[in-house]
């Protein structure tokens, strides 16, 4: 084949689609090499170009260049840009390399080529028999937009000689058992999770205040989980064992359930119950015949021990007015969902 006379280094871009693939690139003179076209989407790829462009450069010139893609009965395929007639045989394996190229080149973002242009190169693909790697690559591609696609697009003939059907069932059962098992494995996100972190026992960290930034990170990104998951998420952490800037950010968390801030509110009051409860004792003692002492360096005086009890105890009353209100804020959402689950049966009713 002959190769384009304009060098690459010549080619310049410029931000519209129009302007990046002029029609006379795709005229039988001017790309008739295929792995010089493979060399122009790197170069178009070296200068930062939207996936989106890039597809829509490969898809027009798959549209030119390849028979039965657009649908409009153009006969001219590869093996016709040669002057002298090809055999069957040359001509098929030219097809072949052609389709197997136009699946390597294609951008790994999932919207930058359509499903109907996938779905019409697949049929093409099991006609003339290319690689089973190829094969599978656009298998993947079209089971990420199988919703996208018609019911017309899905009627792909069969090209095996064992098959017993006009249309190939085994392979668009295969699409929609991708497609169910990309989603299923999307919603079993969570239970990943939670055994990634079960992995590590309980007993073995001394504190889960990394494991509780994890389980926030993991909220922030799925904000679809349901409360069940949400729930079954945040007893990994043992609120025993988060620190008071951890405890406080918990507490404040829009994404943790009401029960699990309760919970650490609890943890933490507890704390508290028993520093008063050291510095009770503290006091308490009493030694016969106290001599004045003279404060050591680093000792707390007896002013910064009572103002420090009277900060215990401001925050103790702060935890106790805090679990009040979400146990006041629980209430009134079990109500609410109480009173939205008798509308509902209202309604089934008809009598609203």
């Amino acid at each position: 084949m002959q190769k384009l006379a304009l060098p690459l280094e010549t080619i310049t871009f410029s931000g519209e689609l129009q302007q990046l693939v002029p029609e006379s690139w795709f005229d039988d003179g001017y790309i008739l090499d295929m792995d010089h076209f493979v060399e122009t989407i790197s170069c178009i790829k070296s200068k930062g170009f939207r996936p989106d462009l890039i597809g829509s450069f490969i898809t027009k010139f798959a549209y030119k260049f390849l028979p039965g893609l657009s649908g409009s009965g153009d006969e001219r395929t590869i093996a016709n840009l040669e002057v002298s007639p090809e055999s069957v045989t040359t001509s098929w394996m030219k097809k072949r390399v052609f389709v197997e190229t136009l699946v390597a080149i294609l951008p790994p973002e999932k919207e930058s080529i359509p499903c109907n242009f996938l779905l019409r190169l697949l049929p093409i693909a099991n006609m003339v028999g290319v690689d089973p790697l190829y094969r599978d690559e656009l298998e993947k591609r079209v089971s990420w937009h199988l919703d996208q696609a018609s019911l017309d697009e899905l009627m792909i003939p069969s090209f095996s000689h064992t098959c017993t059907t006009l249309l190939d069932v085994e392979l668009v059962l295969r699409l929609v058992t991708r497609f169910v098992h990309m989603n299923e494995a999307a919603r079993s996100g969570a239970a990943l999770f939670v055994a990634l972190a079960t992995a590590l026992p309980s007993h073995v960290r001394a504190a889960d205040d990394a494991l509780y930034r994890a389980i926030d990170t993991y909220l922030k990104a799925h904000p679809g989980m349901s409360k069940q998951e949400r729930k079954s998420i945040c007893k990994l952490v043992d609120s025993k064992k988060l620190s008071p800037e951890a405890s406080l950010h918990a507490a404040q968390n829009e994404r943790v359930p009401v029960r699990a801030i309760i919970q650490v509110l609890l943890s933490e009051q507890s704390k508290l119950n028993k520093h008063i409860d050291w510095g009770g004792s503290f006091r308490g003692t009493r030694i016969p015949n106290p001599q004045p002492l003279e404060p050591l360096d680093g000792c707390l005086s007896m002013n910064e021990m009572n103002a420090q009890q009277m900060e215990i105890k401001r925050l103790k009353e702060d935890v106790l007015r805090l679990q009040s209100q979400c146990m006041a804020m629980e209430g009134q959402i079990e109500r609410l969902l109480e009173k939205n689950k008798g509308l509902i049966n209202w309604k089934k009713l008809n009598v609203c």
